[in-house]
This record gives structure tokens, sequence and C-alpha cells, in this order.
């Protein structure tokens, strides 16, 4: 099947490539938050919901209620890296929902939740600043052709001021050389 509402088609398999991707981001990251938040589980169903998409389920609605829950979850997160892990759990189940609309902005929901895991590591790096470079190989390292050209679908990602932006454009950069 294929998603067709704005300037391109996604087919089911690109969006789970897409999702895979996401979804390996963030379930690198969601020890993050759970050892932050212990109590709170939306990340962790919004993540495994992604895998369900990956894995040949049906898109539903579990994915964007759990990428939703885990969104909020993010607004409560005690530290910026729990933060930034519960919103890289809701980036990986709202990635079957990708539009195909050509806009910078549907870059985040192909990248953030990488680049979010990226920051992780650079937070928890401290003054190391090779730990950048070296997540930022292995994210392109680990990028499928399928999302390479899903991605060049879409413009540049815009510009943020927060640094989980400014390395999604790094990301974004390197993916599309």
């Amino acid at each position: 099947m294929a998603v067709s509402i704005g300037n391109f088609e996604l087919t089911d398999d690109e969006l789970r490539a897409v999702a895979r991707y996401a979804a390996v981001s963030a379930q690198d990251v969601l020890a993050v938050f759970e050892g932050a938040c212990p109590d709170d589980s939306r990340p962790r169903a919004a993540v495994n919901a992604a895998w369900l998409f990956v894995r040949g389920a049906p898109r539903t609605r579990l994915q964007r209620t759990a990428a939703l829950d885990a969104h909020r979850s993010a607004k409560d997160a005690p530290t910026e890296s729990a933060r930034l892990a519960a919103q890289a759990a809701g980036d990986a189940a709202a990635a079957a929902y990708l539009h195909p609309i050509a806009k910078g902005t549907q870059v985040g929901h192909i990248l953030r939740a990488e680049a979010n895991a990226i920051r992780i590591a650079e937070i928890a790096a401290g003054a190391d600043t090779a730990v950048v470079d070296r997540e930022l190989e292995r994210a392109r390292a680990r990028a499928t052709p399928g999302l390479v050209d899903v991605l060049g679908r879409y413009p540049l990602a815009p510009r943020g001021r927060s640094r989980a932006a400014q390395l999604m454009n790094e990301l974004d950069a390197a993916l599309r050389r």
C-alpha cells in the first residue's frame, strides 16, 4: 500500500525503513528515560508500537496514541537527556505516519530520534568532542539506501536553535552527501 496525500508517494516498506531507523535510535536511549522516570512506561510503549509496525503490522491508532503519550512524557522529564529519549520514542512511533509532503519540517520525523540520541551521547561524554563525530558517522553508516532515498524527497531540515536541532542538520547534510 502507498500513502499519497501530498507531493509524492511513500510505500509501507519506505515508512517501515524510516520507522526502523527511528526505533533503533529510540531503543538505544530508552534506558536513559527509564533511569530517570522508572514508573513512566509511555516511551517504552511507543518504541514497542514502532516495532510492531516495523515488523509488518499495519499502522494503526496505536502508533499515533503511543507517539503522543511519549511526547507528553517528554514534557514531564526531569533532565534534558530524559526528555530527548522520550521524544525519540515518540518520534519512532510517529514515523509510521510520516507525511509525503515536501516540507523540511517532515525531516524531523525521519531524523530527530537519531539526532536526540547523538545529543544524549554528547551530554554523557561531557568534554569529549570526538563523541559527536563518532555518533554522526555511526548514524550515517546505519542509514539504509531506502532511508536516504526517502530523505532525499524532502527539502533540508529547517535550522533550529537547540543543540539537538543543530545535530539533526549535521546528520541531514551527512546523509545527503
